[in-house]
């Protein structure tokens, strides 16, 4: 639960960095070299709104065990981390990473990757986390009826009788 709640101040603390340079953010993520034009804006418009989305939901509800904003984290901390790794590789220099927009700016280094490699780390956590606080499939169908619950005893059937045999009336 904390790791949720302080997840979800970072995430959010992002998203309104972003959103407050907003205009700057497409340029940002330019200089990462894999985006241009349109694709700059849908990519900012879709790491904010992930950002915002788990970001708020974790701060709001740090118990739920609702998996949709831990895939969200997952695919805004892979996101991020594909970008910075790549350009890393590449050479590129990123004067600002962007993860708070124009603010708290500092530019691509090992140090931003380790920050990325740790939101990684979180992500598997988080994923991890859901798979073992949710009961297996079986169980959780029987629990609400559909299926037979698998430790209840077998229900016993009727006594077949001669009467009741339909073959018994038969000469």
């Amino acid at each position: 639960m904390v790791l949720r709640i302080v997840l979800g101040a970072v995430y959010t603390a992002m998203a309104v960095g972003q959103l407050a340079s907003f205009g700057h953010m497409p340029g940002i993520l330019a200089a990462y070299g894999l985006v241009d034009g349109v694709a700059e804006t849908a990519l900012a418009v879709a790491l904010i709104a992930g950002e915002l989305v788990c970001g708020v939901w974790f701060l709001a509800r740090p118990r739920s065990k609702t998996v949709a904003p831990v895939w969200v984290f997952t695919a805004v901390a892979v996101i991020w981390s594909f970008l910075a790794v790549q350009a890393y590789a590449r050479g590129l220099t990123v004067t600002n990473c962007g993860c708070f927009g124009i603010y708290l700016s500092q530019r691509l280094s090992w140090f931003v990757l380790a920050q990325d490699a740790l939101t990684l780390l979180y992500a598997g956590l988080l994923l991890r986390g859901t798979r073992t606080a949710r009961p297996p499939a079986r169980r959780a169908l029987s629990s609400r009826g559909t299926e037979p619950d698998e430790t209840a005893a077998p229900a016993e059937s009727p006594p077949v009788t001669e009467e009741a045999d339909p073959d018994a009336r038969i000469p």
